[in-house]
């Protein structure tokens, strides 16, 4: 782990499991990634990719099994390093066959409660979370109007001189939500889908994390309240200078706030650099799944000319049935020859094709040496 490292997530597999199929759904297959500090993490890829597992098996929150089974989550802050995912192999246990987990055997209570242990004073406090539905996770049965906003979750409040109502209407304010001190005496059901996402911002700052996961910011708000939002993360960034992981997918949101990129695909990383690297127009290297999600963006020359749209054909690839391969060979146009055998019974590497430029993909013969 480097030390300029906040989070590094190494070979991490989370898994469900299926009971009308009776098989597991390997929603994060083996992801490895790293957030260094002060920068933002874009995480792109097509619904049921494994964006959003990834976070919440970085913030402790999976708890459908068998959940976590392998691999390491280690958080670098306050002097201290700590594996976020410690004595999880002697809770949980699997057999492999051809690389690949056949059974698992979990003392889901046992690790849970084992978990709870190793994240107090993490959650919340060194890792805090925007979740993509603002409303459905502000509290809304309330004893009293502004007990949603829930300063118990805020742990450092009580370091601040100010009482946690003013050091919360403070935050509604940095936010920019409108007559703050009303509205933190409001309950939630008062207050708009724009507004909800402002506070779940505000209540995850106020705690001053060291990491901020914000998992779809902008889902379920219309147009000109997501440019608002995208806005206020990025005056806030600026501001703050705080470790994000951005999970989005919106490629446009990426592209406004992200210092690097991760693509994911079929509950792995087929391709990560630096943002304006990999989203550059014109780039020839990148990997064929991240090409594919570029086109499908309209362009005002597209608008304009009312032509069709570019999809991606195919499925998304279903993480219970997961081929030998390439995970995106079913659906690639820029398979050859040359590299078909290998793509059809060979999963490629992660290897890097420039200077932290990484692609998991046949074409690009750095994959071979890897």
């Amino acid at each position: 782990m480097d030390a300029g490292t906040l989070l590094a997530i190494e070979n991490l597999r989370t898994y469900f499991y299926s009971r009308a199929k009776r098989a597991f759904i390997r929603s994060v297959d083996g992801v490895s990634l790293g957030v260094a500090r002060g920068e933002t993490l874009g995480i792109v890829g097509e619904s049921g990719s494994g964006k959003s597992v990834t976070a919440l098996s970085a913030a402790g929150l999976v708890t459908a099994g068998p959940g976590v089974i392998s691999g390491r989550i280690d958080l670098h802050s306050n002097g201290t390093r700590r594996n976020l995912l410690d004595g999880l192999e002697n809770y949980a246990r699997f057999t492999e066959q051809d690389g690949r987990v056949m059974t698992v055997e979990k003392d889901e209570r046992g690790w849970r409660k084992h978990s709870d242990s190793l994240m107090a004073g993490v959650r919340g406090k060194e890792i805090a979370m925007i979740f993509q539905n603002p409303r459905s996770a502000l509290n809304l049965t309330p004893r009293s109007a502004n007990s949603w906003w829930r300063p118990s979750a805020c742990t450092r409040i009580s370091r601040a001189s100010a009482k946690p109502r003013k050091r919360a209407i403070h935050w509604l304010e940095r936010v920019r939500i409108d007559s703050p001190g009303l509205r933190f005496d409001n309950f939630p059901f008062g207050l708009s889908g724009g507004m909800c996402q402002r506070a779940m911002i505000a209540m995850a700052l106020s705690a001053e994390p060291s990491l901020l996961i914000a998992d779809e910011p902008t889902t379920g708000l219309d147009a000109t309240i997501q440019s608002r939002i995208v806005d206020l993360l990025a005056q806030l960034k600026t501001e703050t200078g705080i470790t994000t992981l951005l999970i989005s997918h919106d490629i446009s949101v990426i592209q406004r706030l992200s210092d690097r990129i991760a693509v994911m695909y079929g509950g792995t990383v087929v391709e990560t650099g630096r943002a304006v690297e990999v989203l550059a127009p014109g780039a020839t290297a990148r990997h064929p799944y991240t090409a594919a999600l570029l086109a499908s963006i309209p362009s005002a020359e597209t608008i304009r000319r009312k032509s069709y749209l570019q999809a991606i054909e195919g499925e998304v690839l279903d993480t219970i049935d997961v081929p030998r391969g390439c995970r995106f060979y079913g659906r690639c146009n820029r398979v050859t020859e040359a590299i078909r055998e290998n793509c059809a019974g060979i999963e490629p590497p992660l290897a890097e094709i420039a200077p932290g430029h990484k692609v998991r993909c046949w074409l690009y013969p750095a994959a071979g040496k890897a």
